[in-house]
């Protein structure tokens, strides 16, 4: 039986495929919108799911790709970065990355979005990104997400004392 088919999810493997890469997208039966719920369908730790956490820094978008371990403290991440970051519309998501909260990838989006990636995806040799959609998601490395997004990687709270 083949593979099940969405615009946004070809958009991202061709986008995968311009990076070399051709990872397999695993498809689920339900939408896996939230970290717990992908690391249960992946019998993986939640650490180890790359949240794409679209938010706005001065009104302009920037996708923070987030360890689903820990929450980013937006205060604090906007200072580091200079800028006052807020959560996006769901208009500004789909806009900025042709995709809809709960499957926004990575990559595939119709223009670059500023990326920042959480460094604490790192600890983990596999971890797991939305493909596009609520149902899909992709394995890939901490290097390859700031490859393949040109991403800056960073931590995403403060140091903890």
């Amino acid at each position: 039986m083949p593979s099940p088919s969405h615009t946004a999810v070809d958009r991202v493997a061709d986008a995968l495929a311009g990076h070399g890469l051709t990872p397999e997208i695993v498809w689920f039966d339900d939408a896996v919108t939230t970290a717990p719920l992908a690391a249960e369908a992946l019998s993986v730790e939640v650490g180890q799911i790359a949240n794409s956490l679209v938010f706005t820094i001065d009104e302009e978008p920037i996708l923070v790709l987030t360890s689903g371990s820990h929450r980013v403290d937006t205060e604090w991440l906007g200072q580091q970065l200079g800028g006052v970051i807020r959560r996006a519309s769901k208009e500004t998501v789909k806009e900025a990355t042709g995709q809809v909260i709960g499957g926004v990838a990575p990559l595939g989006h119709p223009a670059p979005v500023r990326t920042v990636v959480d460094v604490q995806l790192a600890d983990y040799p596999v971890v797991w990104a939305a493909a596009g959609h609520a149902k899909t998601v992709f394995p890939t490395s901490f290097d390859e997400l700031v490859r393949i997004t040109g991403g800056t990687p960073h931590a995403v709270e403060a140091p903890r004392l």
